[in-house]
């Protein structure tokens, strides 16, 4: 399968001139274990990207060869230009990375913390302290600079190892799981950040999730399923694949129900933990016609539209929650 997202070449390369991150065949194998098998991607600059998949998927593995921390087994990544494989030192000094567990020193202040990865790029001293500043008011810490980590809460963490990710002005952001083990509300203050990152700066921000909520917040998404590509599209396009509401209905019988409705509507529900489920194309008009021919007493109807969990199982035959709960063990990237 092939994911194409970015303008047309204009070099007549075959690539398009503005693709921050490109991969060709890319594939990674532990022995016998094919963890990421064939990728083929295009993601244009400017662009929030988004991987979205179970966990064990694939997905942090095809991120620690973008980021040049696993050897690429097959295929070939290009990331702001650069080969990953032969030309690792330049990718690295045009991406910025945020891992899903935190890399901070708690005992270190916001300020101090900042100031060491500058130095670690090489940025000069004389723009230093103004560069650190500017990234501190970006992400809301400035009048915490003083404080050390260990007092931040999870949130700014988050928020403070994305800034350490911008330090150095990279043209790729590159999130593991950003918003993992953080509450609804912090959650909304990280995507307001990465919002205004990608606004002011043009930053390509390329992340990593399996929060069905989080992948909403993308230009574009990935479906990524045991190491292979199997959808991609905007959240409205993926779901739109999908097309028909939900309606879930309970009775006091559903079995009767259920014959009732195949005979009189032609359709065919499925039965389920929380009653019978049925795909209509407008679900609200169909629960008048359900209440009418229904020979036994209702309980309760909801109607849902189309979610990215329906887009999962429409191309997996499972939901992405239970795929979590099957999913193999990929062995992480080393830092």
């Amino acid at each position: 399968m092939r994911l194409v997202t970015a303008a047309p070449d204009t070099a007549g390369t075959g690539r398009s001139a503005d693709a921050a991150v490109i991969t060709e065949g890319l594939s990674k194998r532990y022995g016998r274990l094919q963890a990421v098998a064939g990728l083929d991607l295009e993601v244009p600059a400017g662009q929030t990207f988004g991987f979205l998949g179970p966990n064990g998927a694939g997905k942090s593995t095809t991120l620690g060869m973008l980021c040049t921390l696993l050897r690429v087994t097959g295929g070939r990544a290009l990331v702001a230009g650069f080969d990953v494989s032969r030309e690792p030192h330049q990718v690295r000094r045009h991406i910025g990375v945020v891992f899903q567990e935190s890399t901070l020193d708690g005992d270190l202040t916001a300020m101090e913390t900042l100031r060491f990865h500058a130095e670690l790029f090489g940025i000069p001293r004389q723009r230093t302290i103004d560069l650190i500043m500017d990234m501190l008011e970006l992400v809301d810490l400035a009048e915490r600079r003083h404080a050390p980590v260990r007092t931040f809460s999870g949130g700014m963490r988050r928020r403070l190892e994305i800034a350490l990710g911008l330090i150095h002005a990279p043209r790729v952001l590159f999130l593991d799981e950003p918003t993992t083990g953080l509450d609804p509300q912090t959650r909304a203050a990280i995507w307001d950040y990465l919002r205004r990152l990608r606004a002011e700066r043009g930053v390509t921000v390329f992340l990593t999730t399996h929060q069905l909520e989080e992948a909403e917040n993308c230009d574009r998404i990935a479906i990524m399923d045991e190491g292979r590509l199997v959808g991609d599209g905007t959240p409205r396009e993926l779901k739109a694949i999908v097309g028909a509401d939900l309606v879930t209905l309970r009775t006091d019988d559903d079995s009767a129900a259920a014959r009732t409705i195949r005979e009189r509507l032609g359709l065919d529900p499925d039965a389920g933990a929380d009653g019978l489920r049925i795909r209509a194309t407008d679900g609200a008009t169909l629960v008048p016609r359900l209440c009418a021919v229904l020979p036994v007493p209702v309980r309760a109807v909801t109607v849902t539209p189309p979610t990215l969990d329906d887009v999962f199982l429409h191309y997996t035959g499972r939901t992405i929650r239970e795929a979590d709960d099957v999913a193999p063990a990929f062995p992480a990237p080393r830092r």
